[in-house]
């Protein structure tokens, strides 16, 4: 089983920038990355983006992209099956409360292909026992595309449910999620920042005690 986990530190976390600035992004997306590296400890990893890195926990795994995440995922495949075919599993780098147990537990599994949906109709994880017969087409309702390509090409699919492989951070409404359940760098960075959790008419909601960042 090979790991590859897309990641791109630029402009990170867009929908982000009402409550961070652009250097908080950035560092918000590489804490989230090492809570996914630390998921994924045990496999081979390999890192796929067009980011500058300085980082010698990051560096050994990186390879290097500058093409689109359908293409350049899609250009991994077919690498992986002309050398020797492993099983791939893709993992999103956002997801900082996944733990190696959620990604043993995908890797052993006996389907053709798992996914563990996001929100919204997204893929976080896509484990591809043979890539040779499997294409990706993420964004969109990726979920049900990935199912479509599956059944065109009868792969047998297990949809893996679990809030922690779910739980992508794209929006500030899901940094009350990390707060709550993370244990990990992202969570602490947070704190770091500033934010707490705050309850206003019953709902949990995050709240920043220091500074508002800048407008983009």
């Amino acid at each position: 089983m090979r790991i590859v986990i897309p990641f791109k530190k630029e402009n990170a976390k867009s929908r982000l920038s009402g409550v961070l600035t652009p250097d908080e992004r950035g560092m918000l997306a590489m804490k989230m990355l090492q809570d996914v590296l630390d998921a994924t400890d045990g496999f081979a990893v390999d890192i796929l983006t067009p980011s500058v890195f300085n980082d010698a926990r990051i560096d050994p795994h990186i390879l290097w992209s500058d093409s689109g995440l359908n293409d350049a995922l899609n250009e991994y495949l077919s690498k992986v099956a002309e050398y020797g075919c492993d099983p791939v599993m893709i993992v999103m780098a956002d997801l900082p409360l996944l733990k190696r147990r959620y990604v043993r537990e995908i890797a052993t599994s006996d389907a053709d292909l798992v996914i563990a949906p996001g929100k919204g109709g997204g893929t976080n994880i896509l484990s591809i026992k043979d890539p040779s017969r499997f294409s990706t087409d993420y964004y969109g309702t990726s979920f049900l595309d990935h199912l479509r390509i599956a059944h065109d090409n009868g792969l047998s699919v297990e949809v893996y449910d679990s809030f922690a492989a779910a739980t992508d951070i794209d929006e500030p409404d899901d940094l009350v999620e990390l707060l709550i359940h993370g244990t990990g760098e992202a969570a602490r960075a947070l704190v770091d920042i500033g934010f707490v959790v705050a309850v206003r008419d019953g709902r949990a909601e995050v709240e920043r005690l220091s500074h508002t960042p800048h407008p983009p």
